[in-house]
């Protein structure tokens, strides 16, 4: 008998570290956001408080119009393309993801189903059986955060990088070569002239991220002669409270993040 999922009030991301640094290839923010809000309707914990394992969690889920539109703030109508365009994408997508330990580079589809329900204006993704362990919530390398953290970025590189931050939240400090960069923003050719990728990816992202969020969020140019190489981000690592959990009578921890800006509106 399948235990029973207890979800989250509210919507999380959760995946593992290694997918929060794969390639996702041609999509755009919408496509990820997209995958982003079908990545949360994965997981949850049982009835005692404990992670619901990959072998455990059911592999379909559905993506309503309306839910996206509210999570987004985007008017109905504008999602129902939306939605559209990121089923083609989720069909053809093959993330690439690194195993150094292995020697390994591996392409995962990310499903192995999608369709567009016309009447009900939803999508229905089953994930691909692969990829269900980078989705699995375990208790060591893995990224969590609210989606409504993100839902106000307008760039893809934002929200990215807002990812990386979260994967490092403990430090307050990112080290990423500049290929490793290329890599995690899906560039491919483009901004192929160092000026034009800094401006056009986690230049403008640290500016939006730092517009939105208390973060006090800089990077820093690691250079080999006149070449840069690297880029050092820091910022405002999150406080960690420690924290007693009554259903498994273990020690947790609780994260408190920065705080976001009050809107101007």
């Amino acid at each position: 008998m399948a235990n029973k999922l207890i979800k989250s009030k509210t919507s999380k991301v959760y995946k593992n570290k290694k997918l929060n640094n794969a390639n996702f290839g041609d999509y755009n923010l919408n496509d990820y956001q997209v995958f982003l809000h079908l990545v949360t309707k994965v997981g949850g914990v049982d009835e005692n408080g404990k992670y619901l394992q990959h072998e455990n969690l059911k592999r379909t889920y559905t993506l309503e119009a309306i839910e996206f539109a509210e999570t987004f703030q985007l008017d109905v109508k504008h999602v129902y393309k939306i939605l559209t365009v990121a089923c083609k994408k989720l069909a053809r997508t093959v993330i690439t993801l690194e195993k150094p330990d292995l020697f390994e580079t591996w392409g995962i589809p990310i499903c192995t189903l999608v369709k567009y329900n016309h009447k009900s204006g939803s999508i229905t993704i089953e994930f691909n059986e692969h990829i269900m362990p980078y989705l699995a919530q375990v208790n060591k390398k893995f990224v969590l955060y609210n989606l409504k953290e993100i839902a106000n970025f307008g760039s893809l590189y934002t929200t990215r990088l807002y990812e990386l931050i979260q994967e490092f939240k403990d430090t307050g400090l990112i080290v990423k070569s500049i290929e490793q960069l290329r890599n995690i923003f899906a560039v491919g050719k483009k901004f192929l002239l160092y000026s034009d990728f800094k401006r056009k990816t986690f230049g403008h992202a640290v500016d939006e991220i730092n517009s939105q969020y208390e973060l006090n969020l800089n990077f820093e140019e690691v250079k080999e002669g006149r070449k840069v190489v690297a880029i050092k981000f820091t910022f405002i690592p999150t406080f960690i409270r420690k924290s007693f959990d009554p259903k498994t009578g273990k020690e947790k921890n609780i994260y408190l993040k920065s705080k976001a800006k009050k809107s101007d509106k």
